[in-house]
């Protein structure tokens, strides 16, 4: 079931409306987001579209995808699912040596 696209290369002005604009003339859309920094609020530049039918998303994806949208060529493809957990990081003990050594 692909009914997610992933769309990168967007501009830093391209928000939730325009995307919804461009894409929504292949189908019905579900959700639209544009990532943005927590920090800062400003677009990361990529995006998610999700459509409730798997047709409608292929057809989005053959008819955007290399496109421009708000002065950008952008690029769309299937959302590929995150897995499990989060990354990072290698063994669960202590950092550091973990106790404190006195010379007695």
């Amino acid at each position: 079931m692909k009914k997610k696209l992933f769309v990168g290369g967007l501009a830093w002005a391209t928000d939730e409306e325009s995307l919804r604009g461009a894409f929504g003339t292949y189908g019905e859309i579900k959700d639209v987001r544009v990532i943005r920094d927590p920090m800062t609020n400003r677009s990361r530049g990529f995006g998610f579209v999700e459509y409730n039918d798997e047709t409608q998303a292929s057809a989005a994806k053959a008819g955007l995808d290399g496109t421009e949208l708000d002065g950008r060529r952008i690029r769309v493809d299937f959302a590929q699912d995150r897995g499990g957990g989060g990354g990072g990081g290698g063994g669960r003990g202590p950092r550091g040596g973990g106790r404190d050594r006195h010379d007695d």
